[in-house]
């Protein structure tokens, strides 16, 4: 009874905050932390592996279904670059100064718990806003592709630090094979489990078993990767590029039911985890209370760690996109061409002698402007993974004596994710406006919009010609034109449809007709997108808008029955 209550009281707070314009994770803790302090109040409790186990797979898989893949790969050197070795260099380095410091006693393994738990950046509230005030695409598709990698390094790392401290046994000693062992079997148990269910759905045919089955799919693909102690959030991010680029083989009713249930999902997790941390706050102060004389200490420590991960990311961020444009202004300068013939120029590079492999040429390789560059080191605000794997953390070791300064890392890192979404997420639009990145995305959003548009006509053009040139026997060529001038018009109008009942060759016809230009519109779409034409973006409204379009003839046609 108190987790309904919890989760309907965040969904009334998050719809308060929506229609103020507010933040509404922050909101949420507040609220929590409020109502944590009430005399008599008793916080509801899950089970520490609870939260990693329901919460975090369905927010990953929702995130890969919406992202395209090609997408991911044209971007995945700065994607990597963020998702793994900036959160494997902020954990350290966290664990380094958390150990070195003698305000708390934190070994540097429970230091290296903490900083796994606050390395990840929640991508959520910076898509959020950069989509609301029209961040360039390119940054808001490394944002949404660190955010799913991001997660599995750090719990992943999370997972070998808890147990080294706890003593319970791993799969592989050595922590650098099994976190390697982790990195690879998990995206094979995604992808398997992804083909299984895309070649179920084919069977399937129900919207509403498909829909039921794609629910199932996360927890699946994350409880089949952690028995074969493999990365299970890699296994959610990989089943979910899986079946999202596998829908378009779903009919248009299954599509538009999962776009909103996993939308539904997405709002209904996410204020949850913030507000069952808020609600333990005071549970929290009062174990360390228990452990330390005065919270001061603790509050030093929280502070330092919070500075810390706001500034690791925008050092790293400038090492990483201004290294690139620095050495190329280097070369530029001091560089003299490279003969014709072969050979080194002055700073001793030779011509290639071939062309890159296919797979090195769609890669992204234009650099972030510095303007772009400081919105991606300002989205550093920590969130839903960072409170789930602070909660996570075991209540006591495999010897059953109390976790070593549990309530110490949770109260760190509930300074360090509040604090991040007071200061970035608060800043991060004035910052964005201040810039005028955001100044001619207006344009190239129309610009996209019209180019697909053009694809989706062109794409019709050529199947209604091939339905000219071809046309089936048995029918006047006036009712022949009829049917193409209606299709033409994207069947907009529900009154010149045939009517369904009648089953006659004029109806068949034009059924078979209208799902061969949709089916044609949809690939030209996909292609366009894939091979780096169109923006994800653009190509997913318009096949939406096409899936729309769908429904509102058939739920026309269907009406007249």
């Amino acid at each position: 009874m108190e987790l309904i209550l919890v989760v309907v009281g965040a969904i009334l707070v998050t719809a308060i905050a929506h229609r103020r314009g507010l933040e509404p994770a922050l909101i949420i803790v507040v609220i929590g932390i409020a109502a944590s302090f009430l005399p008599g109040f008793e916080a509801p409790e899950l089970d520490s592996h609870i939260l990693l186990t329901v919460v975090l797979p369905p927010l990953l898989y929702s995130a890969a279904l919406d992202f395209s893949f090609p997408t991911f790969l044209r971007n995945i050197r700065p994607i990597l670059g963020l998702g793994v070795g900036l959160v494997v260099v902020t954990a350290f380095a966290v664990a380094a100064v958390s150990s070195w410091l003698v305000v708390v006693p934190l070994t540097f393994g429970t230091a290296l718990i903490l900083g796994a738990i606050v390395a990840p950046p929640d991508a959520v509230t910076a898509v959020a806003v950069g989509r609301k005030l029209g961040l360039p695409k390119k940054v808001m598709a490394i944002l949404t592709g660190e955010s799913l990698i991001n997660d599995a390094a750090a719990l992943t790392l999370f997972s070998i630090a808890v147990a080294q401290v706890a003593g319970s046994h791993t799969f592989i000693e050595n922590p650098f094979l099994l976190f390697g062992y982790s990195a690879v079997l998990g995206p094979i148990v995604g992808a398997a489990l992804g083909l299984v269910t895309l070649w179920i759905r084919k069977r399937l045919a129900n919207p509403g078993l498909e829909t039921i089955q794609g629910l199932v799919v996360p927890f699946a693909a994350f409880i089949a990767a952690e028995e074969f102690h493999a990365s299970g959030v890699l296994a959610v991010v990989v089943a979910g590029f899986v079946v999202g680029n596998g829908t378009l083989g779903a009919g248009y009713q299954t599509r538009l039911q999962e776009r909103y249930v996993w939308n539904s999902v997405d709002v209904l997790l996410e204020a949850f985890v913030f507000a069952y941390i808020g609600l333990h706050l005071r549970f929290v102060l009062e174990d360390l209370r228990e452990a330390h004389e005065s919270l001061g200490e603790v509050a030093v420590a929280s502070l330092i760690v919070l500075f810390l991960v706001m500034a690791i990311r925008p050092i790293s961020v400038l090492m990483m996109f201004g290294r690139g444009k620095l050495s190329r202004h280097v070369e530029n300068r001091l560089s003299v061409p490279v003969p014709a013939a072969g050979g080194r120029g002055a700073l001793g590079t030779r011509r290639r002698g071939k062309p890159p492999a296919k797979w090195r040429s769609l890669i992204d390789r234009r650099s972030l402007t510095w303007q772009e560059s400081v919105v991606v080191s300002w989205t550093g605000m920590r969130g839903v993974v960072t409170l789930a794997a602070a909660a996570a953390i075991p209540v006591t070791t495999a010897a059953g004596e109390p976790f070593p300064e549990r309530a110490t890392i949770q109260a760190i890192a509930f300074v360090a994710s509040v604090g991040t979404l007071l200061i970035q997420g608060a800043t991060l639009p004035p910052l964005i406006s201040r810039l005028q990145l955001s100044e001619d995305e207006s344009a190239y959003e129309r610009e996209q919009t019209l180019k697909a548009e053009r694809v989706v006509y062109e794409a019709a053009d050529e199947v209604l010609a091939e339905f000219r040139a071809n046309p089936p026997q048995g029918l006047d060529p006036r009712v022949l034109a009829e049917i193409r001038n209606t299709i033409a018009r994207h069947s907009q109008d529900a009154d010149e449809m045939p009517d369904p009942a009648t089953h006659t060759l004029r109806a068949e016809v034009f059924g078979s007709l209208y799902l061969d230009v949709l089916a044609a519109q949809r690939a030209a779409l996909i292609t366009e997108r894939d091979e780096g034409r169109m923006e994800d973006e653009a190509a997913r409204a318009m096949l939406e808008r096409l899936d729309l379009q769908e429904a509102g003839v058939s739920a026309r046609l269907e009406s007249r029955l």
